[in-house]
Order: C-alpha cells, then structure tokens, then sequence
C-alpha cells in the first residue's frame, strides 16, 4: 500500500483529497497542516527506508510555502513524488514547480478520479527509473534499495531525476544489453513531455539513402517511389522526445543535418524549400567509442559536444558482479509471474558459476539465461543442470560434469527421505554389520498396507536409482491416495505435493485415484 502526505493549511481540503483516496483502499493517508510539518514528517527516518512514496503539497501555507518546502523534499529524497496543487495557478510558478522536481501542478479544486489517475501516471513514470535497476546500478529496485555502492548511486539517480526536467541534450553511452533505451524512456516519462510522444529510431537499421526521409519527411514526388506526403520522426514526434539509438552509426552527411536541427531548430522535408520549426528533445546512445571515430573522422566533434552535454555511462555486468544474485532475483520473480511458477532462487553452484561468466550480452543475455533456466529447471530452484552450456563451459564445468553434481544431490535427498520415510530392505543383524537383503521385494499392497516399504534388488546384486525412484513415487502416491480416500485436493495438500505435478505423476503411472475411494486401510 503506498503512503501519501497530504500537505495543506485548509483542514477540509486535506480532509476531501483523504477521503477520495482511501476510498481507493490503495493508499495509507496521512496529513501535515504547512511545509515545516511536512518536513518534520518526512524526515523522521533512518535514511535506509522511505516512508512517504507520494506528497501532495499545497503552494500557499504560511511557515513554509510549496515550493520551498518542495526545494526540501527533493533535497532529502529526489525519489519521492510531489505532486502540486493551488487555487491560483500561474504559468510561472507551474514552470518553477515541475524544475523544481514536481511531477506535475494541478489546480483547485480537483476530483477524486483525477487525482487518482494522476497519481497512477506518475507511480508509473517513477516505476521506469526503478526498473533500471536490471539495467545499471545506479538507480532504486522495487524494494527502493539501491543496488552498489549507496551513495554513489544516489548521486547518479539524482542526475537521472534532474536531467528530467530540463530539456537539454542526453548522451547514454554503454555496450548494447546494457538498458540504454530504458534510460532514455525513464528521463521522457518523468519530464514536463511525459504527456507528447516518445519516438524511438535505430540509426544502424535504416539504409543512408532513406535516412534524410525517415527523420525529416519528404513531400510527393521528392524522388521515385514517393508517391505521397510523409512526414519524418521530428514532426512525428513534435512536443515530445526523439531516441537516436546508436547514433555512433549515423552517416555523416546526416550528422551535419542533425548539427543544425540541435543549433536552429527548424528542419526541411526531402523535396521541400519550407523550413519547419520542431521542438522536440532529442536522446541519443550509443556503443561506439566516439572519441577514436573523431580521430578518424567518422563522427563530427561538433555533433560530439552538442550531444554530449551531460553524459550517462552505463557500466557492463562483468564489471558489477556483486550484484549479480540481486539482478537473478528480480528476474526470477519476473519470470515466476510470467511462467506461473514459483522458483525460489538460485544454489550456490549455479550461481558461482555464472559470476565466473564474463556476460558479453549483458543484462540482455542474463535476462534470457534465466528464461531458458525456467523453461528446463523442474525444482524450485535454478541448478547447474538447467544453465545454457555456453556458460558451464566458460566456468570450466562440462555438462556431463553438471549433470553429476545433479544426481549425486538428488541421491543425498532421496536417502535423507528414505531414512525418515522408507526401510530399503535392509536388516540389522546380531553383529551390527548392515547387510541387503537380497530376497526383498515390493509385494504391491501388503508392504504398503504395513509401516515400511521395500525395494528388489536384481540377481546381480545390483541396484538401479532410477526404476526404484519411480516405484517408490508410484508406490507413494497410491498410499496417499487410499490415505485420503482418493482425493486429489486433499492428497496434493497433505502429502506436500504440487497438485500439477500429482496429476502429472497419476497419468504417468496409470493410477485410477477413484479406486480408492473407499478404500479401507485398516
């Protein structure tokens, strides 16, 4: 449930925005009567744990006005969701406000339904920079924990939130899987152009001769094939954000048309002599090192520092293997929703084994490890066994190895279970020795109507794991079953077996559960 402070000097208008919000029976509402209250209740915490997600905050209170106390807010914590709200609403001060931090300034008086919506848009937009936190560890997870070193990483997540509200240029540079476009998504949603278009274009996968188009447009008949109007991503996009993703591989003609777009802000359509104003915010990204390209005169250097205005470097996950088992958790709760499973992490050996791997696919590649893990993995945890190959061989195990490791485990639990569980045909004799009993066998319901169960031994004197471990599931299931008279509900909840897999294990071993119905075991 998020917590929301109410922040205003009118008792009944506190009293209105709480009751509207409780009736949602999504948000826990709590009030302070001016801007120094506020501040007195946001700050009363330890620093590791934010108690306020969203503020509502009045521009008119004595003490401390709204924007000031805003100034405060954003100070102690950039991450928390100021949302503004005043009978006089001037341009001015709604430019101030959302510079400020503020995600948006409403006047009064508004609905309940507006403000909810309202709120949903900015929990949202918020939402996109704590889901960086699987693409770099510089910004809040879910649990708004920072991933890393605390304080630097509250530094760049500041830079994120600041670079939202204003418009200059962003330069996002880090090798591709990194969450270069999920950095430039966060900082347009959380902008005063989060109502306009965001527009994203792959510069590597448009042919040079259709780049001019693609980005400017191009009147009919402008060359062949043109047989009507289209207007380009900058018109497209107009009032919004433009993504260039990979601009290190734009052409270099094209790269003096961007110059001039950035310097002017005016653009021509191929074919056309009208200029046309365009006032869009432009993103770009990049993998390429841009500073050698410029030495080789591939990438212009005025192009360069108009772009580069205020850099974000995203590092690779070989360089912050710490957080490794963080990230495999935020996967694995993805996937665990996605897949309708419910894996619980990860063992030991899985995961030293994929800290051993360099990730050259970065965050995109672990994402879709963990997804081949889902789909192979039949315990509740990801193992050894269900890695990629690729990556078993890059931490020196083979598979062979891996599958081993699996069923030396596998034999340890099933002996564990079976020395609480089962008696395996072995006998205590005088001299304390153990020895196997070689004539034992399973007598179907006379040994499971008793309190041990047992299991053949072959001629030679040999023991297969894999047939006994089947007879003694099936065995398992049909003493469950007549246990509880048959009923699947009832024997998947008593016996500690996942109904899926219950039904699954009685059609592989043709049991009919409605024969034991009325079975009587006494």
């Amino acid at each position: 449930m998020l917590k929301v402070l109410v922040v205003d000097d009118d008792q009944a208008l506190r009293f209105s925005i709480r009751s509207a919000l409780e009736a949602t029976r999504r948000f826990s509402i709590e009030e302070a009567f001016d801007g120094v209250n506020a501040m007195e209740k946001i700050k009363t915490t330890d620093n590791t744990k934010r108690i306020y997600d969203i503020v509502i905050l009045d521009v008119d209170m004595p003490r401390m006005n709204g924007l000031a106390t805003l100034k405060a807010i954003k100070e102690f914590d950039p991450g928390i969701i100021v949302l503004m709200l005043t009978a006089h609403a001037t341009v001015e001060a709604a430019v101030a406000a959302v510079k400020d931090g503020a995600y948006n300034f409403l006047s009064k008086p508004i609905s309940g339904d507006d403000l909810t919506a309202l709120i949903d848009r900015a929990i949202n937009a918020h939402r996109m920079i704590s889901n960086l936190a699987v693409s770099s560890p510089v910004f809040v997870d879910e649990g708004r924990k920072i991933i890393g070193n605390t304080s630097q990483m509250q530094k760049v997540f500041n830079v994120i939130h600041k670079l939202a509200k204003v418009d200059t240029p962003v330069l996002v540079r880090g090798a591709s899987g990194t969450g270069k476009e999920l950095v430039a998504k966060a900082i347009h949603f959380n902008s005063a152009r989060k109502d306009e278009k965001f527009v994203a274009i792959n510069c590597s996968a448009i042919p040079e001769n259709l780049f001019e188009s693609e980005l400017f447009g191009h009147e009919k008949g402008s060359f062949t094939g043109a047989d009507q109007r289209k207007i380009g991503k900058f018109q497209f996009a107009e009032g919004g954000t433009l993504f260039l993703d990979e601009v290190g591989d734009m052409p270099q003609l094209m790269q003096v048309k961007i110059l001039r777009v950035l310097q002017e802000k005016v653009f021509t359509p191929v074919g056309s002599n009208r200029e046309i104003p365009t006032n869009v915010r432009i993103i770009a990204a990049t993998n390429r090192p841009l500073e050698k390209m410029m030495e080789e005169g591939k990438f212009r250097e005025d192009l360069f520092y108009r772009l580069n205005v205020v850099p974000i470097i995203l590092p690779q996950l070989c360089d912050r293997k710490d957080d490794l088992e963080v990230l495999i958790n935020i996967f694995i709760k993805k996937f665990n929703v996605a897949h309708g499973k419910k894996m619980s992490g990860v063992t030991k050996d899985a995961l030293d084994a994929m800290k051993r791997y360099n990730w050259p696919g970065n965050i995109r590649e672990l994402e879709n490890v963990i997804e081949h893990s889902f789909v192979l993995e039949s315990g509740n945890q990801i193992t050894l066994g269900s890695l990629p190959e690729a990556v078993l061989m890059a931490a020196g195990i083979s598979l062979i190895d891996a599958m081993d490791k699996i069923q030396s485990q596998s034999e340890t639990l099933q002996q564990m279970s079976g020395a609480t569980a089962v008696t395996m045909g072995v006998t205590d004799s005088d001299d304390d020795d153990l020895s196997i009993d070689s004539d034992s066998e399973i007598d179907g319901d006379d040994d499971l109507d008793g309190d041990m169960m047992s299991i053949s031994v072959s001629s030679n004197g040999m023991l297969d794991f894999n047939a006994q471990k089947e007879e003694f599931e099936k065995q398992f299931i049909i003493k469950a079953l007549k246990t509880f008279k048959g009923k699947i509900n009832q024997t998947a909840l008593h016996a500690n077996i996942p109904k899926k897999t219950l039904l699954r294990k009685i059609e592989k071993y043709g049991i009919v559960a409605k024969e034991y119905a009325k079975v009587d075991l006494d």
